[in-house]
């Protein structure tokens, strides 16, 4: 039995573990990165992290597959770009330092590709061949499989749909530089964003669930309005690739009758109803392990 090294770097901790070739997580753990505002160097603790871990488990390993954050070029496993304020990760050879260090060949992909993949492979995607996978946090990113394939593009930046720009005229100002992006509007911090507004102590999307089930009229039209906005983000996409699924991650996709369906209801009234038939929209199942089981599929993907 086959086993890997997965990695699943994010802005504020690395995600890390042992996969084996089915995709079982035989043992992880987990390492603050931001916890001196990145003085340290992101992947000097993610080094750190792992020789820990690989001293206290001997396993035999057949490569590295990484999950990271930002815009990665995966053809050579660095980091394009941010689109945010990540001190020192923009640039950061991924591949070369790991491959270098651990003597294991390695690749690198974006973290919401990877979320989708790890889903494709063993969570609620497992199965189907065409996905587009959003993931809802303090940003949106995504991953799109068509044809059971990732689409990854020219040099690996595909499915960067947070910043699809679905208020180009009129929008606010994107902290990547351009008005309107999806993630603006779609984020779970834009759901905060515009709670605060109403009243100051709904500082969470816990919170503001809460309020919805307590049927607070203004948090009940606060969810609708923020769930429109998901909905024309997606609807653009299907538009275009045509999916089976969607497959929704991050923490609020636990709200399953608060959004997964309410979600699902919206998406189908937008879209022509050709491709409405037969689309589903779920939750995604592995969490936390998600990015670090997708990383793993990566490598082994890329092995042929």
């Amino acid at each position: 039995m086959k086993r890997y090294l997965g990695i699943d770097i994010g802005g504020t901790a690395v995600k890390y573990g042992i996969v084996d070739e089915l995709g079982n997580v035989l043992v992880k753990d987990e390492r603050e990165v931001a916890f001196d505002n990145y003085k340290t160097p992101i992947i000097e603790t993610v080094v750190l992290a792992v020789r820990d871990l690989l001293q206290k488990n001997e396993y035999e390993l057949s490569g590295i597959g990484v999950s990271a954050t930002g815009q990665i070029d995966s053809k050579k496993g660095m980091v394009a770009g941010t689109g945010g304020n990540i001190a020192g990760w923009n640039g950061t050879p991924i591949k070369e330092i790991l491959e270098a260090e651990f003597h294991l060949p390695c690749t690198v992909a974006n973290d919401a590709n990877c979320m989708c993949l790890g889903e494709c492979w063993t969570g609620s995607a497992k199965g189907y061949s065409d996905v587009i996978g959003i993931t809802i946090g303090t940003g949106i990113g995504g991953g799109i499989v068509t044809g059971g394939k990732l689409l990854d593009g020219f040099t690996g930046l595909g499915g960067e749909i947070g910043h699809m720009r679905i208020h180009a005229l009129d929008g606010e100002m994107c902290h990547c530089g351009q008005r309107g992006c999806y993630e603006y509007y779609a984020a779970t911090t834009a759901l905060v964003r515009q709670a605060k507004k109403i009243d100051p102590d709904w500082i969470n999307g816990k919170v503001i669930f809460d309020a919805v089930n307590q049927g607070d009229a203004r948090a009940v039209k606060l969810l609708q309005d923020w769930i429109d906005e998901i909905a024309v983000g997606l609807s653009s996409m299907i538009h275009i690739f045509n999916p089976k699924l969607i497959l929704v991650g991050g923490g609020v996709s636990s709200q399953e009758e608060l959004l997964i369906r309410p979600l699902e209801k919206r998406v189908k009234e937008m879209i022509m109803p050709a491709f409405a038939k037969d689309l589903e929209v779920k939750a995604a199942t592995l969490k936390n392990d998600a990015g670090m089981i997708g990383a793993v599929y990566n490598f082994i993907k890329s092995e042929g």
